[in-house]
């Protein structure tokens, strides 16, 4: 052998620590159980990891955003003047009635739990008899009768009377004043002179 440099290694020749008869270190019982089921293992991590990734983000979702509340009823709910009606038979003396029609617009159904007016000396019933409901894009027509129970205490003229009506639907409960315009105002005028035609002046 002549020539400078390290010593190659013959064949045949083999580092210690990588000797085939060298007796491999038992593993633990752990190890031993991981090698026969390795591919359980791993499957089953894997599903596991999915599992939490996968609830995560489902847990982190941007929420939608909540539909917008219904509309209050004096909102979506519109009353108009129609004309004079023939009082229903056994009214009691000094009434007149008058013809309104209600309607609804949009939304959930809206109830009529009362109809009146501001002037002490009358009294007001309708039909039909309230409570009653609407729904949303119908209209009914409501027979408003009046009764003069004291005639000092109504307007000679009628300037801008109106009716308030209770209303609700499943957002609110509201007293809504309707103004039902000069038709309605002369009307009513009228049919109070002739009720009160012996108390007035």
């Amino acid at each position: 052998m002549t020539g400078i440099g390290p010593v190659e290694p013959g064949e045949g020749t083999w580092d210690a620590l990588d000797d085939p008869l060298r007796p491999r270190r038992p593993r633990g019982r752990l190890a031993a159980s991981y090698d026969r089921h390795r591919r359980a293992t791993l499957a089953t991590a894997t599903a596991v990891g999915v599992l939490v990734g996968g609830g995560y983000l489902y847990a982190t979702r941007p929420e939608p955003p909540a539909p917008p509340p219904p509309p209050y009823p004096s909102q979506v709910t519109d009353m108009h003047f129609l004309s004079p009606e023939a009082t229903p038979a056994g009214a009691p003396p000094r009434s007149f009635s008058f013809g309104v029609e209600l309607s609804v617009l949009a939304g959930p159904p809206v109830t009529v739990t009362r109809i009146s007016q501001p002037y002490a000396g009358l009294s007001v019933k309708s039909t039909p008899t309230a409570p009653f409901r609407t729904t949303a894009g119908a209209s009914r027509k409501i027979v408003v009768t009046m009764q003069v129970t004291q005639c000092r205490k109504v307007p000679w003229n009628a300037g801008l009377p109106f009716l308030d009506v209770t209303l609700r639907n499943t957002r609110a409960i509201e007293v809504h004043s309707f103004i039902l315009g000069q038709r309605y105002a002369q009307q009513l005028s009228d049919a109070l002179q002739v009720a009160c035609s012996n108390s007035f002046g």
